[in-house]
Order: C-alpha cells, then structure tokens, then sequence
C-alpha cells in the first residue's frame, strides 16, 4: 500500500488534564489540537470514560474542537456506546457531525472487564453483565436511526416503534463505527455492524495475523471484510535519548493504567525510540496495510512530542 494513503491521527491528553493537580486546563486541549492541525495530522481524537478513568468529556471537547479546526477529522478512541441511551447518543452524534461538517470517526469499545469499570456501568444505572449484548443494540439502533427515515426495533434492552430522528450525520450512510475486534467473536460482530477495524496491535505481524484471521472469518460469514477501515492506536516516546524515552514511558503508563508497566506493554502498542526507529516503528505498520495511524504520547512534554513527530518523524514516513 502506498504511503500516501496512510493518515496520521493524535490522541490528545484529555485523562491526563484532568489527573494533574487543580481545574483541568482546558484551553491547553484546543491548542494542541490546532497544534495538531498545523503540523500536519489528519485527525484528532479523545478517550471517553466517565468514572473509571476520569477525563474531559469526547463528544462536547471534539465539538470545542470542531469550531477551532478545519481540516483534521475529529474521532474517539475509543467510545463507550452502552453507557448511553442509543436515541440520544445518535443525536448528540449526529450533532457533531453537523458542527464539523462531517468530520466525526466513531471508535468504540464495550469496555474492560475491571472492577472500577464494573462500578462505573453500575453508577450510570448499565448492566455490566449485559454490556455486550447492549453495545450490539447501540451501534446497531444508531446506524438505524442515521440511515432510515423511520425505525422500528425490538431488542432485548431498547424498543423503538416509529422513530425518526431530526437530526442526521452530515456523512451519507452515517458517521463511521471503528471497533478494537481483537478476538472472534468482536471480529464476528464488526464484521456484521461495524465500518472500521480499530486495534492496539504490539507489532506488524500481530496486526497481520489479526487481519487474517477477519479475512478469514468473512469468507466463512460471506461479508466484505475489504470496506473495514484498517487503522491502528500506538503510544510512543520519541527521544534521541533511548533511557529518557523508557523512564518517561513506564510513568506514563503506570500512572495513567494504575498497572504495571510490562503487564500493559504485552497487549499494547509501545514504542520508545529516536526519531529514525520511530519513522521505522511507523512504516512496518503502513507495509502492512494500516490506513490510519493514531498516535498517543506517552510523556509529559505533549507539544514537544507533537512538534518533533509533525517536523521529523511524518514527512520521511508518507515520503
């Protein structure tokens, strides 16, 4: 695949804002997003958690961002759907997408299985036993609710007899779903409601091998596994100094997961490196076919990662 047709996203910090000490600085999410913009990435996006992970809120944040950018697509990465109510969430959505013209990538997840997630779905009055049967309905009942003029659905936890709903993406055929699907039965259901394939592969040849296996499963299902969306979420740390770039990672994680650090670096995107391993970490994944790269930071100086990866690490990647 060419390199010109990988686009590169930036996942701003909105969980570590709300983590340093005092009122969150807001105004500081809007400037690296223009920063963002102005350095050359494609797309910008926000995590989503309500208690489990405190952090700015996705969908009113990208909407702040909306009207402060032009060109940058603005996704979530990723979104907790079943925590919502599906009519309302479609709205909210589709209000987004109106505000930026159509600029919203849905990434969505159906969320750990950790006790301090178990509380949060509690908390927000969500069975967390069902959660995944939930999530099914969402994305299923908002796709509805985006494309057709009038829905009617008979699930398990949501009842629609007639709806229409006023407000309607921007985008034909709705605002773009991306899932993690790192397993079977995830790459069943993406390949049955989702338009993105969206993991946090550990490297090219696990990515390759997850993609396979889709590839195989659509054959088996009859579905068109070639209109996903292949992107990807890795978190680096771009030092010419390979110890500062460690120490710097391993604080980040840790604090951020409250988990050790190795335990994460198993089944996540890590990478720690000077500019030329960065550039060499980023292109084994274009050769293996990933259409969109949203990068993480890991690391305090967010706008200096930003600067450096925009100035040195983009440009020699799409060549």
């Amino acid at each position: 695949m060419a390199n010109a047709q990988t686009s590169f996203g930036y996942l701003l910090p909105t969980r570590e804002v709300v983590m340093a000490p005092g009122n969150p600085d807001f105004a500081s999410m809007i400037d690296l997003a223009e920063r963002a913009e102005g350095h050359g990435f494609d797309s910008v996006w926000c995590g989503d958690s309500v208690l489990a992970r405190p952090r700015l809120e996705a969908l009113s944040t990208l909407a702040a961002i909306a009207g402060r950018t032009k060109r940058v697509k603005l996704g979530t990465a990723v979104f907790l759907p079943a925590l919502r109510n599906p009519v309302i969430l479609a709205n909210e959505v589709a209000n987004l997408d109106i505000i930026s013209q159509g600029r919203v990538i849905l990434g969505v997840g159906i969320a750990s299985k950790t006790p301090a997630v178990e509380k949060e779905f509690n908390a927000c009055g969500v069975s967390f036993r069902h959660r995944v049967s939930i999530f099914e309905e969402c994305v299923t009942v908002m796709r509805r609710l985006w494309t057709e003029p009038e829905v009617t659905f008979a699930g398990r936890h949501f009842q629609l007899d007639g709806i229409s709903l006023g407000l309607h993406p921007v985008q034909k055929g709705g605002v773009p779903i991306w899932m993690a699907a790192s397993t079977e039965k995830p790459q069943r259901r993406m390949l049955r409601i989702g338009d993105g394939w969206f993991p946090n592969p550990t490297s090219p040849e696990t990515f390759t091998q997850g993609w396979q296996q889709i590839e195989a499963l659509a054959k088996e299902t009859g579905t068109d596994a070639g209109r996903l969306h292949r992107a990807l979420y890795t978190t680096l740390n771009i030092n010419e100094d390979k110890a500062t770039a460690e120490r710097e990672m391993r604080e980040f994680i840790e604090g951020y997961y409250n988990t050790p650090f190795e335990t994460m670096a198993r089944s996540q995107s890590v990478f720690t490196g000077n500019v030329q391993e960065a550039r060499d970490w980023l292109k084994g994944f274009i050769a293996v076919g990933v259409q969109t790269i949203v990068i993480r930071f890991g690391g305090p100086d967010q706008s200096g990662q930003l600067e450096l990866c925009g100035k040195e690490v983009l440009p020699a990647v799409r060549g």
